[in-house]
């Protein structure tokens, strides 16, 4: 159901099953409804795989007639960080869904996924847990380069234009400041954008930061107003159209984060 899910399948099972996501490439995961075709592609599925902790709030009135993996119950969460966002509570209680962006959690999500490959097709236990290795090893290098590159910077905060990144930024010892909560679609107020642009010229920082799949503007207007310049950053519930197309992985598009961080903290 989102994207970091769909990888970690993608590298385990390879060819050897028929995958797809949930949630089309270049749509919004915080606003995706599935329709009547889907839900029952989704009934006739071996497995369905979703990430939970309130995301997919469809999911809660679904019920399964195969396998389903809730993978929020395999993973460590983080509580939301409270913020003036009134729209914060209503779309994911008290729990950060982002959970994705702790490679630590990755690891345990393809653990956790490899075991259901597994169950559904045993006679691919050999091929299964090799393609596990293999895509644990790239995420442990991965980690390793985060820490490495972000271990020596000048800056200690990036500004974002939701709060997606904390485990991130918990992980690797920066801070985010976010003009919404996890509501990307969330109307910020005019206290938080003096208070982010006052932030922005205290630190002297030089960019912010906004999603894929959420308005720019606010962000361009707060980027205008303390000149400085505007990045996307990836927080990969799901990736654009164009993305799908280059076929770009997790890692890919992780390093992509991990170069635009490394450069918003001036790390050596």
């Amino acid at each position: 159901s989102t994207f970091a899910l769909y990888d970690i399948a993608k590298n385990i099972a390879k060819d050897t099953q028929q995958l797809y996501m949930i949630i089309p490439f270049g749509a919004d995961v915080h606003h995706f409804e599935p329709t009547p075709k889907l839900i029952a592609k989704m009934q006739n599925s071996a497995l369905v795989v979703y990430s939970g902790a309130g995301l997919q709030h469809w999911v809660e009135e679904f019920d399964f007639e195969n396998r389903a993996l809730d993978m929020s119950h395999h993973v460590k969460l983080q509580k939301v960080k409270k913020h003036n966002d009134k729209d914060e509570y209503h779309h994911h209680g008290a729990i950060d869904s982002h959970y994705w962006l702790d490679i630590d959690n990755m690891i345990k999500m393809t653990n956790m996924l490899t075991r259901e490959l597994i169950i559904i097709s045993p006679q691919y236990k050999e091929l299964y847990n090799k393609n596990k290795d293999i895509y644990i090893a790239k995420l442990k290098k991965l980690d390793a380069d985060f820490k490495d590159t972000l271990t020596d910077c000048k800056k200690d905060t990036i500004i974002v234009n939701h709060n997606a990144f904390s485990y991130l930024s918990n992980r690797y010892g920066f801070h985010t400041q976010a003009l919404s909560g996890l509501s990307p679609e969330a109307q910020p107020d005019a206290k938080t954008m003096i208070k982010l642009i006052s932030i922005i010229k205290k630190y002297k920082l030089k960019n912010v930061f906004f999603e894929s799949f959420a308005s720019d503007k606010a962000m361009k207007s707060i980027a205008k107003e303390a000149n400085v310049d505007v990045e996307v950053l990836q927080a990969l519930g799901n990736i654009t159209d164009d993305e799908a197309k280059k076929q770009l992985s997790y890692e890919d598009i992780m390093r992509q984060n991990l170069a635009k961080i490394s450069k918003a903290l001036e790390c050596k």
